[in-house]
């Protein structure tokens, strides 16, 4: 019932300050059940739901520098399903009834289409998706003013984003997995194409270009394994852990975890022991953040051997046209626009760890607001590690390589000169006296201005007098690399 109070403003706020009504009056405001029909009689707040301690709303400007909604209302279908498995542990301890709880659930189901279409209007004046979502499904289902019984947003957050964790990890391993494909497939037809691999950026011995590839598949199947052990450590359900101390109500937090999939392999329910702990951590979040990182920081190694190998120096590979660019000015131009940004999004990327890090270093015990700006860096690291991976995809699959010009640099002698120092170990040559005669041949050779495999027998013989005529059978690539056929 909507009760009506005759009088002034200015004459109530006395009676009420009185301290003879204060208790029903902050009841009744708190519920809305005051009307004040004077026009100059301003709303409520909207922010009733912590303001009944206080006797004036926010600043405008409080409004805006604190409001989340902006970028936390994505986790929007994650806090329904965080409601529906709250509230169906509530009807379950007999909190709410039935009733209650398929009012509520009927009317979060309504909300979830409205949001998914779009549909749903965001009150930044609200704070955050929790207050928009609550305060507009209270307005449409009463019974719904019972939901928040035994949480704090403080949990309610945290498990929010354990399942938004849960959900980007299968993201992320979807992406690395196209990648990783895209390179075994590049690899499986260049396998008879070989290059020269470098060290300190120097040419160093003849790889094949499916071993090249295969070396970043290594990396891709790492960050697999780091983002599969992510989604794992947050699959702990904080529901439950109130505002800092638990709650003294009857609830089931295992309930709730089933209901939200936090469960073992065997089905089991997996909680958060420590309540103070599970509203504070942000682990997940640094460790996802860190898992990014280095998925950023591989896609930009990847991206950096491409731009080198599609310059004309190196002319190895063409990359697919429409991950490339022209220039305003110059119009033979091709430039790897695609890889150069890969490369500079991993800096972006490793900086929104930067920020979580110095974020929580110095946060006391336990909750604290800074932790709202855990989030953007979090969304953030998401979205450009997404768009990289397919980004890398689409070129790795488009790229061709230039067999004629990869050819031509592995045809460097120099490349094998290692494959003749193990020529001379096979004779009993000890090795470190081994490495110095090559080296020797190889200054000769400079020296001559010949390649190292036209030096004369009598040249090489000069030096050490294990060479034989064979040792000329040192500088054939394709029998150098089939020696090689053992693991790694």
């Amino acid at each position: 019932m909507r009760v009506r109070l005759r009088g002034s403003r200015e004459s109530i706020f006395r009676l009420a300050r009185s301290g003879k009504w204060t208790g029903w009056f902050v009841f009744c405001w708190f519920h809305e059940l005051i009307d004040f029909s004077s026009s100059t009689m301003s709303k409520p707040s909207k922010q009733a739901t912590w303001g009944g301690r206080f006797s004036k709303g926010p600043a405008e400007l409080m409004l805006r520098f604190s409001e989340s909604v902006s970028f936390d209302q994505r986790l929007a279908l994650f806090d329904i399903q965080c409601s529906e498995a709250h509230s169906a542990m509530l009807e379950e301890v007999g909190i709410l009834s039935s009733q209650e709880k398929e009012a509520i659930h009927a009317g979060l189901a309504d909300l979830r289409k409205e949001i998914q279409a779009g549909e749903f209007v965001w009150d930044t004046s609200l704070e955050d998706v929790h207050m928009n979502i609550e305060q507009e499904l209270t307005n449409r289902v009463p019974e719904a003013a019972k939901l928040h019984t035994a949480r704090s947003r403080n949990d309610q957050i945290a498990t929010d984003m354990r399942l938004f964790f849960k959900a980007t990890c299968a993201e992320l391993e979807a992406g690395l997995k196209a990648v990783l494909q895209a390179l075994v497939d590049q690899a499986e037809k260049n396998q008879s194409i070989y290059i020269p691999g470098y060290t300190h950026l120097q040419r160093a011995q003849p790889v094949s270009v499916a071993h090249h590839l295969l070396a970043y598949a290594e990396m891709i199947c790492r960050d697999l394994t780091r983002v599969s052990a992510v989604s794992d450590q947050a699959n702990w359900c904080p529901l439950g852990s109130g505002a800092i101390a638990g709650t003294t109500l009857p609830i089931d937090r295992e309930s709730a975890a089933t209901k939200l999939g936090f469960v073992d392999s065997e089905g089991n329910p997996r909680v958060t022991q420590n309540s103070m702990d599970a509203v504070s951590d942000r682990d997940v979040h640094l460790d996802f953040t860190y898992a990014c990182s280095l998925v950023g920081i591989h896609l930009s190694r990847l991206a950096e051997d491409f731009i080198l190998w599609c310059s004309s120096e190196f002319g190895f590979v063409d990359l697919p046209q429409n991950f490339c660019t022209g220039s305003s000015l110059m119009p033979q131009k091709k430039n790897p626009d695609a890889m150069e940004l890969v490369r500079g999004k991993s800096s972006r990327i490793i900086g929104d760890l930067q920020t979580l890090l110095t974020l929580v270093k110095g946060l006391p015990l336990t909750y604290n607001r800074d932790l709202q700006e855990d989030k953007p860096p979090v969304f953030d690291a998401l979205e450009q590690t997404l768009m990289s991976l397919q980004v890398v995809e689409g070129v790795v699959s488009g790229l061709e390589m230039n067999a004629g010009k990869c050819a031509n640099a592995v045809s460097d002698p120099a490349l094998l000169a290692t494959d003749v120092v193990d020529y001379l170990v096979e004779k009993g040559v000890p090795f470190r006296k081994a490495h110095h005669v090559i080296g020797a041949l190889v200054a000769l050779a400079e020296g001559n201005s010949v390649p190292l495999n036209e030096l004369s027998l009598e040249d090489v013989q000069g030096v050490d007098e294990h060479f034989e005529s064979d040792w000329v059978d040192c500088f054939d690539v394709e029998k150098a690399l089939k020696a090689r056929e053992k693991t790694g």
